[in-house]
């Protein structure tokens, strides 16, 4: 699949098989993860891969949008590292980056994910971190589900031709 197939075709995916997703998958995903484009090239990021059923289900039970973890087969938080990070306010961004990178590989696995936000929902960042034992300077960013879809979703076209502005803002649009 080529990337600009993978980008239109993406959906969110919030029904999963009950299929384990393979060690090679999971790398493959991880390095693409780690690809992505950071602040000075600084790669604040750690991933922790979720695999227990009990951790996954507790998730679901504190994150209001969570659901689909109690029958997902992983899930991958996204954190950064505030003592790597250099440029204060870019860590989300650039674990943003990383989660994209994440979302794309999967869909070209022919795998199901879907980005569930943490930051900057302290409430939400505050129960993963002590759930699954981040250390202080470490701080979650995003999590994603992964697992072999249990549902289709066609393709949507959003682009928005109003959104776009050449050089200015302004309400005038070229045709």
């Amino acid at each position: 699949m080529d990337v600009i197939q993978a980008i239109t075709s993406r959906r969110s995916i919030r029904k999963f098989k009950a299929l384990a997703v393979s060690d090679e998958s999971i790398e493959t995903i991880l390095r693409a993860a780690m690809q992505a484009p950071s602040a000075h090239n600084m790669q604040p990021w750690h991933f922790v891969v979720i695999r227990m059923h009990e951790i996954l289900s507790t998730i679901a039970d504190f994150h209001p949008y969570a659901e689909m973890l109690h029958e997902a087969p992983l899930a991958i938080a996204v954190c950064g590292d505030c003592q790597i990070e250099s440029n204060e306010g870019y860590i989300a961004l650039d674990c943003a980056a990383a989660t994209q990178n994440i979302l794309l590989t999967a869909k070209a696995l022919d795998l199901g994910s879907v980005w569930l936000g943490l930051y900057p929902r302290t409430d939400r960042m505050n129960e993963l971190k002590k759930l699954i034992e981040l250390p202080e300077q470490i701080i979650p960013i995003s999590l994603v589900a992964i697992g072999y879809p249990n549902e289709q979703k066609h393709q949507v076209d959003r682009y928005q031709p109003d959104r776009v502005h050449f050089n200015k803002f302004s309400k005038i649009q070229l045709k």
